[in-house]
């Protein structure tokens, strides 16, 4: 059995949500997994695992828009507790007795292994836009050229990429593999129904957004709009991951920032998608072309009245195409990882 050193990003929810699968799957086969997160990472982590908190890079959002100079200003300041993190994550994989890292698009964990020698295994989507063999509109390039780059700078050299994807595509990496989504149990478990509600979640709030919606003939259930009650045709719901779930399982579609949690959530479940990602967040931006690309929905880079109706009217074309989708557990997934550990965990065992 591993010692094994686990970094989780948190910034945002989708992270946490698919380590919390993996890492259990790990425990479960005896491995000892040492986790390290960050925000909300560490939030919705520390109840079930121990986890320590290290320093993360936290992305500033205003209006449904990242604010790179705020994110810029906010995360200079806060550069000597990324050095510190690093020299205590140091002391604490010596301590450990840690055989092997594994990150979810964590870079210090990655580091960490790198400096001392350690086999290291990336699980996450974002590989996919380096990776993978992808396309993408002209106008996105220099987004895209922009996040490409973070995304190879965060998890470097890694021994193996289980790059997870909604959709099928030609790797065009070493050593990486594509891999359906990884779903929360919870989420496998869930039996669909067709209700008359469209399920809307935003990272941020977008008041804008609600004054859309208000003038759409249709009921919604809004999350991440940091109100709550009814307003017209809108119900404003406070954050809730049974309550989200129950009404994503219900609803008759979804409009939403374009994260891959969501999105492989949704189809999952069969709901249609109008994704509306959060501007100048290139990996969302290619979600939603994809999401179009796919057929099982569409997306809008600004939305507008007669750009929700569209959607509405489209349900059934959308609903059609999903039928289709490869609906699959995380077994797959959580094989593979299986091998490389024992894998690596063997070749560590040897070079002793």
């Amino acid at each position: 059995m591993a010692n094994i050193l686990y970094g989780v990003n948190g910034e945002g929810s989708g992270h946490s949500t698919r380590s919390r699968e993996v890492i259990s799957h790990l425990q479960q086969n005896g491995h000892i997994v040492h986790v390290v997160s960050f925000d909300r990472g560490l939030s919705n982590l520390k109840d079930s695992f121990e986890v320590s908190e290290i320093f993360g890079l936290r992305l500033a959002y205003v209006n449904n828009q990242v604010r790179y100079r705020r994110t810029l200003a906010r995360n200079l300041f806060t550069a000597p507790k990324a050095a510190r993190s690093i020299h205590r994550l140091m002391r604490l994989a010596e301590e450990w007795k840690i055989d092997l890292v594994i990150t979810d698009f964590e870079p210090l964990s990655c580091r960490v292994g790198h400096r001392k020698r350690l086999p290291v295994i990336s699980i996450d989507n974002q590989h996919c836009l380096t990776n993978v063999s992808i396309t993408y509109p002209r106008r996105y390039r220099r987004e895209a050229a922009a996040t490409k780059l973070v995304t190879r700078l965060m998890t470097p050299r890694a021994d193996a990429y289980l790059v997870t994807s909604f959709f099928t595509a030609p790797v065009r990496r070493p050593r990486t593999f594509l891999m359906p989504p990884i779903l929360r149990e919870e989420v496998l478990r869930t039996r669909a129904s067709e209700g008359e509600d469209v399920l809307v979640y935003v990272t941020s709030p977008a008041p804008e957004l609600a004054r859309i919606f208000a003038g759409v003939r249709c009921r919604f259930v809004a999350y991440g709009f940091g109100r709550e009650g009814r307003d017209g045709n809108i119900l404003f719901k406070k954050p809730s991951l049974d309550g989200f779930l129950k009404d994503l399982a219900n609803c008759k579609a979804v409009i939403g920032n374009s994260g891959f949690s969501l999105l492989s959530e949704a189809f999952y479940l069969a709901k249609p998608y109008l994704a509306v990602p959060v501007h100048h967040q290139f990996e969302q931006l290619f979600n939603a072309y994809y999401v179009d690309k796919a057929g099982y929905g569409s997306y809008w880079d600004e939305l507008n009245k007669e750009r929700v109706e569209s959607f509405l009217f489209n349900l059934p074309a959308y609903k059609d195409n999903l039928k289709n989708y490869p609906r699959q557990d995380n077994s797959a997934l959580l094989k593979k990882l299986d091998a490389f550990v024992a894998e690596f965990t063997a070749e560590k065992t040897k070079s002793r």
